[in-house]
């Protein structure tokens, strides 16, 4: 008997809320030891993002699964960041980010790469909306660690335009001419 396809791809639970896409990363359940018995705790950490540049996260405890989601929920959607996009698929350059133990290296990848990242940081590149991505996790496979250093990663990201209005030039000036090189050698040769 064949097994019908799981929703959300990979990993965890997905739904679409108000154009944004939540993506549950992972779910922790302890136990407190009382006279009656255990009283069960959950913890979740879930992954927000509209698919257009916007991406948040959140961490939530309670004591049934339904509304630590919901708490986690309500906290990305109020720690969204806005990160730039090349061509709305990939990145514009490679960063790095840590937290505590936690690296992760980002690499902007070529038309039809994909994602290509470990369980946390897919989920978080899949909220973003990049389609082409290579990233690698360094160091702890903790998912909140992994998750808080994408976003530091993703914060250090910054598009052209914002890096000439920082150094007060035109974004034509911090990529230079192409031609230029060219120029310069028969310039070379001539003297």
């Amino acid at each position: 008997m064949a097994r019908e396809p799981r929703e959300g791809g990979r990993g965890g639970r997905e739904r679409e809320t108000d154009d944004l896409v939540d993506k549950l990363v992972t779910i922790n359940r302890v136990a407190k030891v009382v006279k009656g018995g255990r009283r069960f705790a959950f913890a979740a950490l879930v992954v927000v993002g509209d698919q257009k540049g916007r991406v948040g996260y959140g961490a939530g405890k309670a004591r049934e699964v339904p509304e630590a989601i919901r708490k986690a929920t309500e906290r990305a959607k109020r720690t969204m960041i806005r990160v730039p996009m090349k061509e709305g698929r990939t990145l514009h350059h490679d960063t790095f980010g840590h937290f505590g133990a936690g690296k992760v290296v980002v690499r902007a990848a070529e038309a039809g790469t994909g994602i290509i990242a470990g369980g946390p940081m897919r989920a978080v590149f899949e909220s973003l909306g990049v389609n082409d991505v290579v990233a690698k996790s360094l160091g702890t496979r903790n998912p909140h660690n992994m998750v808080k250093a994408t976003f530091a990663a993703l914060e250090r990201c910054s598009s052209p335009r914002s890096v000439a209005n920082r150094r007060g030039k035109k974004a034509s000036e911090i990529f230079g001419k192409r031609e230029a090189p060219a120029e310069e050698n028969a310039e070379v040769a001539n003297v």
